[in-house]
């Protein structure tokens, strides 16, 4: 039977993917006033800021002393740096409906990873299942914008680095998760996100001459609302909560839920935007619903199954 701290990581999951889900809302928002740097650099900034006056007042406990800071930072590199990085680029230089379905790819390169790094073997039900989220995700994405697809080359092998940027970030994490508490690794990844992304930013406002505006879009409440909630939920908490499902679950259980931020959007789009609802996207979404649920249910299944093998 399924105890309190079984159905958490799973919740927090699902919690994540709403804060996703919805964050291209107000990513699209800010985006009427900054470039994506400028975003990236101010968000990060925000959720530092916010982390380190938590940490002076004794909220939240940050203790890095005597631990080994190497494996955290190559995280760090990977998720935020790298993959938004990537990410920024590749949706530059291809469509939506090519990125859509690069990304989809995480959570198989993550199973293939885990199994490599961690000997987190999924048994071929939860295989089944993450394949049927994928193609879920996959099938919205073809079927949403089939026309778009132009084969850029060179912009999928850049979203095909976000991809892998990703995944080795699930799997650091979930190795990290032995030595680091999910808020210290959220934390390193908050400061790492404000530096890098502010000295991209900083950079190309000197080199355009407009550093003396560098923080006027503040002034705007779209934009401060904006970065409110791109900086509080969906970088401090969202990543707190992937760290801490990362510690809880193996690693191809909790990167399936990333395929949920899919339905979460288009639902979003639908209310909040007058997005129209096609037949595809609830085809697609009860297949990654279904991804998600049988990964999950059937991981759960072969731990019990391990226990009592141990009796």
């Amino acid at each position: 039977m399924l105890q309190k701290e079984d159905y958490l990581p799973i919740l927090a999951g699902v919690i994540t993917s709403l804060i996703f889900g919805f964050s291209f809302l107000f990513t699209k928002r800010a985006l009427d006033y900054l470039d994506i740097f400028h975003l990236l650099a101010l968000r990060f900034t925000f959720a530092a800021l916010l982390l380190m006056v938590l940490k002076a007042l004794g909220v939240i406990k940050i203790d890095f002393k005597g631990k080994r800071l190497g494996l955290l930072i190559l995280l760090g590199i990977c998720q935020p740096v790298a993959y938004f990085i990537c990410e920024t680029v590749g949706l530059e230089l291809t469509t939506s409906s090519e990125a859509g379905m690069m990304i989809a790819l995480i959570p198989v390169l993550v199973t293939i990873l885990g199994a490599i790094f961690l000997q987190e073997v999924p048994d071929k039900k939860q295989l089944l299942f993450i394949i049927i989220s994928v193609i879920g995700v996959i099938f919205i994405v073809v079927m949403k914008g089939n026309r778009e697809v132009d084969g850029n080359l060179l912009g999928m092998f850049i979203l095909l680095g976000a991809v892998f940027s990703a995944a080795f970030y699930n799997i650091i994490s979930r190795k990290s998760s032995l030595q680091f508490k999910p808020i210290e690794i959220t934390y390193l990844m908050m400061i790492m996100g404000a530096g890098v992304f502010n000295s991209i930013s900083i950079f190309n406002h000197f080199r355009e001459g407009t550093i003396a505006n560098y923080l006027v879009p503040l002034t705007n409440l779209d934009v401060l609302f904006a970065i409110f909630y791109l900086g509080v939920l969906s970088s401090v908490l969202a990543f707190f909560l992937v760290n801490f499902t990362l510690s809880k679950l193996e690693a191809s259980r909790s990167a399936v839920f990333a395929n949920l931020t899919t339905i979460i959007s288009v639902i979003a789009g639908v209310f909040f935007r007058g997005e129209p609802f096609y037949w595809f996207h609830l085809v697609g979404g009860l297949m990654i619903m279904m991804g998600v649920w049988g990964t999950n249910y059937y991981g759960r299944v072969k731990i019990i199954e391990e226990s009592n093998l141990d009796y």
